[in-house]
């Protein structure tokens, strides 16, 4: 039986896990069997470079966590070596650095997707494949900022036709 002390601190991790789970836009949980510490090294730089937060998580206290938020979907996951990856608010940079890191290193095989929430409810590996794939916030942005931008450059050159052909005629 766990002392007192053990078992406070063990409450206190789940309480640290289940306010993780909901004041996150996103998670995405991980297995890192046998990524090598300087795999593990570049990983954790490219997610806190995306402002990612990324911890190493004891099974049996993220899965009573997860019961208590409502993910006991994600029961099943917790086995083996498990990590969370979060994000307060960039829904989809944790899947993205994630999905990135584990194509550019198919050789330095260790890591792998295991599951995921956004917003409150839990996601499928396809769906976390898919926000993987949707552009950065920033791009988007800048998308937007372009598309509206050539508009703005259209409407200017229609005018600007329009005024050289009123004054060819006059």
């Amino acid at each position: 039986m766990p002392s007192e002390k053990v078992l406070e601190q063990k409450k206190a991790v789940v309480e640290s896990l289940k306010e993780r789970f909901q004041s996150n836009a996103t998670g995405v949980f991980v297995t890192y069997s046998g990524l090598t510490v300087e795999k593990d090294t570049e990983l954790r730089n490219k997610l806190r470079e995306a402002g990612v937060e990324y911890t190493v998580i004891k099974n049996t206290l993220a899965r009573f966590a997860a019961n208590e938020v409502g993910f006991e979907e994600l029961s099943d996951i917790f086995n083996g070596t498990t990590a969370i990856a979060t994000h307060k608010e960039d829904v989809v940079a944790p899947a993205k650095v994630l999905s990135e890191f584990i194509d550019a290193n198919k050789e330095a095989a260790g890591i792998e997707i295991k599951a995921g929430f956004v917003e409150g409810k839990v996601v499928s590996l396809d769906e976390i494949k898919a926000m993987a794939k949707v552009p950065s916030k920033e791009t988007l942005y800048a998308m937007l900022a372009g598309g509206l931008n050539a508009t703005i450059a259209g409407l200017a050159r229609a005018i600007n036709a329009v005024k050289e052909k009123q004054e060819a005629e006059a």
